[in-house]
C-alpha cells in the first residue's frame, strides 16, 4: 500500500536509490523491481513466446510518475516512454492537483462488444427483427463458450442488431455485448462471436463473413476529474488562457489532434509499463474523440469553477485487463502492476485517465505560458548529449552548456564535449 507518491527529488538521485526509494514507500519488494533491470526483464526466450519471428527485444525507459493522488489513494506511476518530458509533465501537473485533493474518476461497467456481419440477407429489417427474437438463444450460445467468465460475474449482457448501409449491399450487423470483469476482453469476445456466427447467419438469412471485436469500446468508458489550483497554475491569467486553449480544441480540429496526442503520451505510456494493448486504447480514444456531429474534436474539457481555480475533465473508452497477454507473461508488466497496486482492470483504468489528464494540463500550461519548447528541450539535451558520446559526470555538465548556449544540437554537443575532454 503506498504511503505517499510525493516523493521530492527522486530525479535527483542514482537509479538504485531510486528503487530503495520505491521499496520504502510501496513495500513492493527488490525481486519485483529486478525486472526492470535490462539483464532480468524481458529474454529472448521468453519474447520468443509472446510474438512470430523474434530476434531480439527492444528497451523503452520505464520511469515512475509521482504526487498522483486518485480517489483518495497515493499511487506511483510507471511509464514506459521515449519522449523527453512526459514523466516530469505528468508528475508535475499531479503536483499542482494534489493541492485540491488529487484526481477522481468514475466509470461503467467493462462492458466489451463483438460484431457479426451477415452478407446477403433479402430482407434486412426481417433479419434483424428474427435475431431479436432469438436474442436469448445466442446469448446461451454465447456465453457457453467462456464458463470461467460467466462464472465470475462476467459474460454477455445484451444482443443489439444494427443494420449497416454500404455502396455494396446493407448488412445485417449483430453485436454481442459483454461484460469482461478484469480482462482486456479481445480473445474472450472473439471467440463467443465466432461461436455464434454460424448461427446467426441461420437465424438473419445470409452469410457470417466478420465476426471480430470493435476497438470502438463506447460501452466501457472511464472518467477522471481534477481541480487545479490557480496559484499553483501561476495565477488569473494563467487559468483563463488554459480555458481558452481548451475551447480551441474543442472548436478546431487541428488542434484538437496535438491536443489529444498529448493526452495520449500520459495514457499509453501506462498502458505500456503494463503490458497492455497501446492501439486497442488509441483506437478507441481517437474513435471516441469524433462528436455527434461527425467532426473531431478534444477528449478534455476545461472551465473555471466560482473559486477561480481550473477543473479538468477528461472521458474516454479503458479497455485495459489484469489477466491474460502480456500483463502476465512480461516480466516489467508485472513488476508496474505491483508497484501500481491495483487490484481490478477498472482500478488500472482510473489511474490511466488520470494520467492522460494530468499529461494534458501539463502540456497545455507549458504552452499558455513558456511555449512547449523550454522544458521540452531542456530535457531533450540530455538525449543529444548522450548521443554526442557524454557519461557519467560529462552528461550534466554537456546539457547546461547547451541550455545556456540556447543551442540544443548534436554538432554544438559534440563541440561542447570535446572543449570539456581537452580541458581535463
Amino acid at each position: 500500500m503506498t504511503s505517499t507518491s510525493r516523493l521530492s527529488g527522486l530525479r535527483d538521485l542514482p537509479v538504485a536509490d531510486r528503487r530503495r526509494r520505491i521499496q520504502d514507500s510501496t513495500g513492493v519488494g527488490p525481486e519485483a523491481l529486478a525486472a526492470l533491470d535490462p539483464a532480468h526483464g524481458l529474454q529472448v526466450e521468453q519474447a520468443d513466446h509472446l510474438i512470430e519471428n523474434v530476434i531480439g527485444v527492444m528497451g523503452i525507459p520505464v520511469g515512475l510518475a509521482t504526487n498522483f493522488t486518485i480517489n483518495g489513494r497515493d499511487v506511483l506511476i510507471p511509464m514506459a516512454t521515449e519522449e523527453a518530458s512526459v514523466v516530469a509533465a505528468a508528475s508535475n501537473a499531479a503536483r499542482i492537483a494534489r493541492v485540491l485533493g488529487g484526481f477522481h474518476t468514475s466509470s461503467t461497467e467493462p462492458l466489451m462488444q463483438a460484431q457479426i456481419q451477415v452478407l446477403d440477407v433479402v430482407d434486412p429489417e426481417g433479419g434483424r427483427a428474427r435475431l431479436l427474437e432469438s436474442r436469448q438463444e445466442i446469448i446461451d450460445l454465447a456465453n457457453e463458450q467462456d464458463p470461467i467468465l460467466v462464472r465470475f460475474g462476467g459474460g454477455v449482457r445484451d444482443l443489439l442488431v444494427r443494420l449497416v448501409p454500404s455502396p455494396v449491399q446493407t448488412y445485417v450487423v449483430a453485436h454481442l455485448v459483454v461484460d469482461v470483469r478484469d480482462a482486456m476482453g479481445a480473445n474472450a469476445v472473439n471467440t463467443m462471436a465466432e461461436a455464434v456466427a454460424t448461427r446467426v447467419g441461420e437465424i438473419a438469412g445470409g452469410r457470417p463473413l466478420l465476426r471480430i471485436l470493435t476497438n470502438k469500446a463506447d460501452r466501457r468508458i472511464t472518467r477522471a476529474r481534477a481541480v487545479f489550483d490557480a496559484e499553483s497554475l501561476g495565477g488569473p491569467q494563467v487559468v483563463d488562457d488554459l480555458v481558452h486553449a481548451g475551447a480551441l480544441a474543442q472548436a478546431d480540429p487541428y488542434r484538437a489532434a496535438t491536443h489529444n496526442k498529448g493526452i495520449m503520451n500520459g495514457i499509453s505510456a501506462v498502458v505500456l509499463a503494463t503490458g497492455n494493448d497501446t492501439r486497442a486504447v488509441e483506437a478507441g480514444a481517437h474513435s471516441h474523440a469524433i462528436g455527434p456531429d461527425g467532426r473531431y474534436t478534444s477528449l478534455s474539457r476545461f472551465e473555471k469553477d466560482a473559486d477561480g481555480n481550473l477543473v479538468g475533465f477528461l472521458e474516454l473508452p479503458m479497455p485495459v485487463g489484469l489477466v491474460g497477454g502480456a500483463t502476465k507473461a512480461h516480466p516489467v508488466a508485472r513488476s508496474a502492476l505491483a508497484i501500481l497496486g491495483v487490484g481490478t482492470a477498472q482500478e488500472l483504468a482510473d489511474v490511466v485517465v488520470a494520467t492522460g489528464l494530468a499529461q494534458n494540463l501539463a502540456a497545455m500550461r507549458a504552452l499558455a505560458t513558456e511555449g512547449i519548447q523550454r522544458g521540452h528541450m531542456s530535457l531533450h539535451a540530455r538525449n543529444i548529449a548522450v548521443t554526442a558520446g557524454a557519461t557519467g559526470d560529462e552528461v550534466p555538465q554537456v546539457v547546461a552548456r547547451l541550455i545556456s548556449d540556447k543551442a540544443i544540437r548534436a554538432e554544438h554537443a559534440q563541440q561542447v564535449l570535446a572543449e570539456l575532454r581537452s580541458a581535463r
